[in-house]
């Protein structure tokens, strides 16, 4: 029998292979916790089936849009809509099309092993994707999409996730996840506060956003003491819906602990628009410890992703908005940017800070050390580009000696792709039974903490970091 997936992959080659597959016997049985994603509320409020494969498994996908934009195959050819029109008309079945005959750019790629679990495991899917099978694969997958069993919620039953948070703009009203708690379904999807539109001056319409905030919460944010008032508003909003965690993405971690007068006087120069480059850059410090404050006294976990150049195709970004596959890593520095704000609150031990990088050369340098070293703070896991089975052992090779599990997070899937969610969580259960399977080869561990710490690393972690 044909397969696109082999049941070891991943698991072989430890020296206690047999170890490896039991421990992911375990590791497969346990829930998904989905802590930290941006998959769309709306899906599970209105529980309707998806309208295609293309728009359920390609268009959303940025991992799929941004590999054939690479290629000069623009995001409108994959149905990503754009002000100026472009990918409105696309039909379904010729971007499927289109996606089977490019498909061969995935070779080796973490999207082409997500891909092929999702195609075997949720559809039942053995053949290879290509310009041949693309027709019958497309018909099987919209067909199976028409049945109840295919909806969202039945999906995420299906998946066995325990919880799903999704990633909500500060000023988002959370209509969907208010109906998603009127309607008696037992899925538990809860919002998580993302403020980087009214905390980053540098953000498009940041002015009009603050007006939106102070309209939305009745605080004068035209004052410093009133714009932080209504930041206290819509986090307790948000609490009340169900967040327990908030999220940065900042272009670097740099944080400042100002006096209030100084602060109050920096904010003046943000709001009415006579602040300089340098101003804006340590507004969006102070404003990390602001948050920082704020999540030690009402317990919100606050995740830092910094170090990705956002936008950085500007035709891109004005024809399609933001996250359409070009952001850029950069070099990130943390100890000397964390440092007012660890010694101003990292000692609070209701603070839980979760930190993710995109620059691998900080995890054994920088990373692990603070994380070994203050209780506030928490490493995320191998994050975006990173998120791959290389990925995750770099991670793993370069922060265990310091840190160890426990100043980790578990995993998260950081998607906006939903059927991608349990081949993701697969793909890092099979990197960890491995790695610790090797490590019992080695005779580092024994046999029952590796089966100890693989429940850790599936569930535990993610369960106690994120307060769920």
């Amino acid at each position: 029998m044909s397969t696109l997936f082999h049941e070891d992959t991943l698991l072989e080659g430890t020296g206690a292979d047999a170890v490896a597959r039991a421990l992911f016997e375990v590791a497969s049985g346990l829930p998904l916790i989905c802590p930290h994603g941006h998959t769309d509320p709306a899906w599970f409020a209105r529980d309707s089936a998806f309208p295609d494969p293309a728009a359920l498994i390609v268009t959303p996908d940025h991992y799929v849009t941004r590999m054939f934009a690479s290629q000069g195959l623009g995001p409108e050819l994959f149905g990503v809509r754009g002000t100026d029109g472009a990918g409105q008309d696309e039909d379904p079945q010729t971007i499927w099309r289109r996606f089977a005959e490019h498909w061969y750019l995935f070779r080796g790629t973490p999207t082409r092993l997500w891909l092929d679990i999702t195609f075997q495991r949720l559809f039942g899917i053995t053949e290879p994707l290509t310009p041949q099978t693309a027709d019958d694969i497309y018909d099987r997958i919209a067909a199976a999409l028409a049945t109840p069993e295919f909806r969202p919620r039945a999906l995420y039953e299906r998946f066995d996730i325990e919880v799903l948070a999704t990633t909500d703009n500060a000023l988002d009203p959370l209509d969907h996840h208010r109906a998603i708690a009127d309607s008696g379904w037992s899925g538990r999807v809860i919002p998580t506060y993302r403020p980087d539109q009214i905390t980053d001056p540098d953000h498009e319409g940041f002015a009009a956003a603050l007006d939106d905030l102070g309209d939305m919460t009745g605080e004068d944010t035209g004052t410093w003491r009133g714009y932080l008032a209504a930041h206290h508003s819509r986090r307790a909003y948000f609490r009340a819906q169900g967040a327990t965690a908030t999220d940065h993405g900042v272009p670097d971690a740099v944080t400042a602990d100002l006096d209030p007068d100084t602060a109050a006087a920096l904010f003046d120069r943000v709001r009415c628009g006579r602040a300089d480059d340098r101003d804006r850059v340590l507004f969006r410090a102070q404003m990390l410890t602001e948050m920082a404050r704020m999540s030690a006294e009402d317990g919100m976990v606050m995740q830092i992703h910094p170090g990705s150049f956002r936008n950085h195709n500007q035709q891109v970004f004005r024809r399609f908005g933001r996250d359409k596959g070009y952001d850029i890593p950069t070099q990130t520095e943390f100890t000397r940017s964390l440092h007012p704000l660890l010694n101003a609150l990292g000692n609070e031990t209701r603070l839980r800070i979760v930190l993710f990088t995109l620059d691998e050369t900080t995890y054994a340098r920088e990373l692990a050390p603070l994380a070994g070293a203050w209780p506030s703070l928490v490493l995320g896991p191998a994050w975006w580009f990173h998120d791959s089975a290389e990925g995750m052992r770099r991670f793993r090779e370069m922060t265990t000696e310091t840190a160890g599990i426990y100043n980790t997070a578990g995993f998260n899937d950081d998607t906006r792709a939903f059927p991608s969610i349990p081949a993701r969580h697969e793909v890092a259960r099979r990197v960890d039974c491995a790695w610790l399977a090797r490590m019992v080869a080695d005779h580092r561990l024994r046999e029952d903490e590796a089966f100890d710490m693989i429940e850790d690393l599936t569930c535990g972690l993610a369960r106690r970091t994120y307060r769920l």
